[in-house]
């Protein structure tokens, strides 16, 4: 048995690995056209890529876009799910409510929704996309916060703080926000990566009035294989630098915690 299991894993990892493998030997090919192997390598698809200038506006957007929204998520939202947490538990099923209608709705379906309300309105349409996305990323956030406050017991030391003469506010900046910092900022990541993977509501709601790399990306596809190869690689190796702060961070935590 775990030798089938052995097999299985493989399989589907080959599955999984050889598309993107290929994707990323593509962006260094010279070109690759009459064999399994690429005829040579180069640097200039990645070179050529960090000259464009639509690019970097593209790349810029991304970043622009979803730190934004995490930003705002943390200053408004992650307030409110503490409160919550430490003083209103009876009101969590109302957020546990909200998350499985998040994943409910497709992303085609809530953008046609979006479009219908706010396109007659004076709200601009970016900022209603980052409205959508600080919702997007609320199941990440609450589960993130609402765990580092229970690792910590956020409600007791609340209390302590309180009993010693802080008022709610203080006891929430000075104690809080610095003991649930490590899970919070996990949490942001993971929610900075996936909104800035995210394609279809941007593309939908906003289109080429604000390209972002992934809409960038499409239009490459339609033009230069290696170009769009490259994107993709640069796309992959920031996921990967994400996935191994947030795995290093989270090991960390657990250490703290074993200790």
């Amino acid at each position: 048995m775990k030798f089938i299991r052995w097999i299985s894993l493989t399989f589907v990892g080959l599955y999984l690995a050889i598309p993107l493998l290929a994707t990323v030997v593509y962006a260094f090919s010279t070109s690759w056209n009459h064999s399994v192997f690429p005829e040579g390598l180069t640097l200039k698809w990645i070179l050529a890529l960090f000259q464009e200038k639509e690019f970097l506006l593209a790349f810029g957007r991304s970043v622009l876009l979803s730190a934004g929204a995490v930003l705002l998520s943390v200053v408004l939202v992650v307030p409110a799910i503490c409160m919550i947490v430490l003083y209103f538990p009876q009101y969590e099923k109302w957020i546990k409510v909200i998350i499985v209608m998040i994943y409910s709705f497709p992303g085609i379906i809530l953008s046609v929704g979006l479009l219908k309300f706010y396109s007659a309105t004076v709200i601009p349409l970016i900022a209603v996309v980052v409205g959508v996305y600080c919702v997007i990323i609320l199941p990440y956030l609450y589960q993130g916060t609402k765990n580092s406050l229970m690792t910590i017991n956020g409600r007791q030391l609340m209390d302590a703080a309180e009993l010693l003469g802080a008022n709610k506010w203080y006891s929430f900046r000075k104690i809080i926000m610095p003991s649930i910092y490590p899970g919070l900022f996990v949490a942001t990541l993971l929610s900075f990566s996936i909104l800035f993977g995210e394609f279809v509501l941007i593309n939908l709601i906003v289109g080429s009035k604000f390209k972002t790399l992934q809409v960038f990306l499409v239009e490459q596809l339609n033009t230069s294989g290696h170009l769009a190869s490259a994107v993709v690689f640069i796309y992959v190796l920031l996921m990967a630098i994400l996935t191994f702060s947030v795995m290093k961070l989270s090991t960390r935590m657990k250490g703290a915690n074993a200790k």
